[in-house]
């Protein structure tokens, strides 16, 4: 086995372009389709991985592939075919987390992966879930193209079935976009239209102060409900931006405890006034860090009028 990004995302055109044939010949090659697009993503995902470092696409509990994997594979004779990697939802899970906010994170239920595993395991895939599954897949492919500076030519001669799905899977989440908004426009006025205006501004203002335990983001920012125009929060994942020495949000989910809305991350920006990018925090990068604790060999740099708050970041480890 040879970990190398190029030959991974060669890989990954040639499996896609057979899950489009396959797509191309009609229903009764619906489950080549579907697996062939789990495959050509899987290998996109591990592609990107690989660029930049082979060891992140290697199970880190195997020694022996570890080994190998940082080039040292001789030493106890380990060959490629014996190298145990991760599987498409860890490189996923991985690879979204290296660019969170650009791709959303993996749902509880994921129709690529439990198609293209149904039918490697036991012949079965879900025919009402075809479209979604190359919506999916065409999304995450589309960015790690950009990510890896790799052309349209991808796609071959299928680049235009690709803005085909493309836009009607778009189409498709702004139907189901405007169906959330509705029934969120509903439940407010079922709970809150009797109330008189001063009372109800009471009782909105206590409502939008709740928020939601254990959200795996550390940070939220609130945010005008697009449904009933009420405080809601964005919710997701936190980091310094370096540039500007800011502390910033990166959205995955919009959630409205006064109309119960609750948007997903490819929704935020499908909104008349987007919510999806990055929300300056109301929190210094120094209160930010103020969980971590300096690694015993850091040393200050000498400057005692500032602070290097660069070095600290390098320096920091979580307790």
């Amino acid at each position: 086995m040879h970990m190398d990004a190029e030959r991974l995302a060669g890989s990954s055109r040639k499996w896609m372009i057979a899950a489009f044939a396959a797509f191309s010949d009609g229903p009764s090659s619906e489950d080549m389709a579907v697996h062939h697009a789990g495959v050509a993503t899987e290998h996109l995902l591990k592609a990107f991985l690989v660029s930049l470092h082979p060891t992140l696409i290697v199970d880190a509990k195997d020694f022996n592939s570890m080994l190998y994997a940082t080039g040292h594979g001789a030493l106890l004779q380990v060959r490629g075919a014996q190298v145990k990697t991760i599987q498409l939802g860890e490189a996923y899970d991985r690879v979204q987390r290296i660019l969170k906010g650009k791709i959303p994170p993996k749902p509880k239920v994921w129709p690529l992966a439990d198609a293209r595993n149904g039918v490697a395991h036991c012949g079965y895939h879900d025919r009402a879930e075809v479209d979604v599954v190359f919506t999916d897949c065409i999304t995450v492919i589309d960015q790690l193209l950009v990510e890896l500076a790799i052309g349209p030519d991808y796609w071959g001669d299928y680049k235009a079935l690709h803005d085909k799905l493309l836009g009607e899977g778009v189409e498709a989440a702004r139907v189901r976009l405007e169906g959330k908004l509705a029934r969120a426009r509903r439940v407010f006025e079922e709970r809150y239209g009797h109330i008189n205006e001063k009372d109800r501004e009471l009782v909105l203002t206590t409502v939008a102060r709740v928020t939601t335990p254990g959200f795996i983001g550390e940070y939220s920012a609130p945010a005008a409900c697009p449904a009933c125009s009420s405080q809601g929060s964005l919710m997701g994942h936190s980091s310094v931006d370096e540039e500007r020495w800011v502390v910033v949000l990166t959205p995955h989910i919009f959630r409205c405890f006064v109309c119960d809305l609750r948007l997903e991350l490819a929704e935020l920006d499908l909104l008349v006034v987007p919510l999806g990018g990055d929300v300056d925090l109301d929190v210094s990068p120094e209160d930010y860090y103020s969980e971590f604790e300096p690694d015993e060999d850091y040393e200050p740099d000498g400057d005692d009028d500032e602070p290097d708050y660069s070095a600290r970041l390098l320096a920091y480890r979580k307790r």
